[in-house]
């Protein structure tokens, strides 16, 4: 027979669970990503504002309006109250302002697009601060990065020095990918042919996760990658590594050797490539990597020329019609009544 004690004990055991949770999110190391979760917290309590008094009426009233409490005051009669009215209809409505409010100013203040302005709260970037340029292409199931005024990428790992602004271009090769770090920032979502930017900064030194967030198919779950945030000297020894074929090196990242990796694989390796082929990130967004193939921007150009030059014919057809339209119209003659 079990105490009643060990019984009550019993429904605390699941919270031991949430001794070894990961609280990253809300505790990041990256100044984007802390200012997401300053504006989750915010959101929350303001939401809290109106469930806590919710949950609490629930309770108390339950409890006083109970069948058995005989001395509760009993209105058959009663219907409305404006005191209640304003409570309830007005609390809501203040809170959801301020919450709109904040989300407005935060939604344009974090857009992913926008340059930094600042390193963390107390360092603004000195002006003519130039971000680190990285290229992020998203496979089946593995990240591309590519580092294009360095001329090295690397397959399955990030490396970004500390206090420096980032500025990430990302594109797919497959379908729709999530490219996330919670440390660094929110997900920003990689679409095959198109762009998507994220501008960060990390503030410590680490070992983070990184992953897909958004569901690809067979290998989603293991379309992981780790991201180290160095010191600038650090990052500069790793780079010269890496071109001097030190730190795995897998040759030159050439397209044919892009074409090859493209193919489909599970739990892929690390890889570093010391060099590689100029433009070749353009040639990805625009889908012509193979040798051979229209790029999709190649073809917009075309079409364009064709409709524009579509359009100047037909302009000029209609400057011609027009006299002639005119003389025939003179030409009838004048009935006499």
């Amino acid at each position: 027979m079990i105490p009643p004690i060990v019984r009550r004990g019993l429904f605390l055991a699941p919270l031991m669970w949430l001794a070894g949770c990961d609280t990253v999110v809300l505790n990041p190391s990256g100044d984007i990503a802390a200012q997401q979760a300053h504006l989750v917290v915010v959101s929350t309590l303001l939401m809290l504002l109106i469930i806590v008094p919710v949950m609490f009426l629930i309770c108390l009233f339950a409890w006083r309006y109970r069948k058995s409490n005989t001395a509760a005051e009993y209105k058959p009669d009663w219907d409305h109250s404006t005191k209640l009215e304003l409570l309830i209809w007005g609390a809501p409505l203040l809170i959801i302002i301020v919450l709109g409010l904040i989300t407005w100013i935060y939604t344009h203040l974090l857009d992913p697009y926008r340059p930094l302005s600042r390193l963390d709260e107390h360092r603004p970037i000195a002006a003519g601060v130039k971000p680190l340029e990285v290229q992020v292409v998203s496979m089946d199931w593995k990240w591309m990065f590519i580092y294009p005024e360095q001329g090295i990428a690397t397959v399955n790992e990030l490396v970004t020095p500390i206090d420096v602004p980032v500025r990430f271009h990302m594109t797919s090769t497959s379908v729709m990918n999530a490219f996330y770090i919670p440390a660094l920032a929110g997900m920003v979502y990689t679409m095959p042919g198109m762009e998507t930017q994220l501008n960060a900064v990390m503030n410590k030194v680490g070992v983070y996760d990184g992953f897909s967030a958004n569901y690809s198919g067979a290998g989603f779950s293991d379309m992981k990658f780790k991201y180290h945030g160095v010191s600038q000297a650090d990052f500069d020894a790793w780079v010269a590594k890496t071109k001097a074929g030190g730190a795995g090196d897998n040759g030159a990242l050439t397209r044919a050797q892009f074409v090859e990796l493209d193919k489909p694989t599970i739990k892929h390796p690390i890889m570093h490539f010391a060099n590689v082929d100029k433009g070749l990130y353009d040639l990805i967004l625009n889908r012509c990597v193979a040798e051979g193939t229209t790029c999709i921007n190649t073809q917009m150009h075309q079409d364009a020329t064709r409709i524009k030059a579509a359009a100047a014919v037909k302009e000029m057809s209609k400057d011609v019609c027009e006299p002639t339209s005119v003389a025939a119209t003179t030409a009838q003659p004048t009935r006499k009544e």
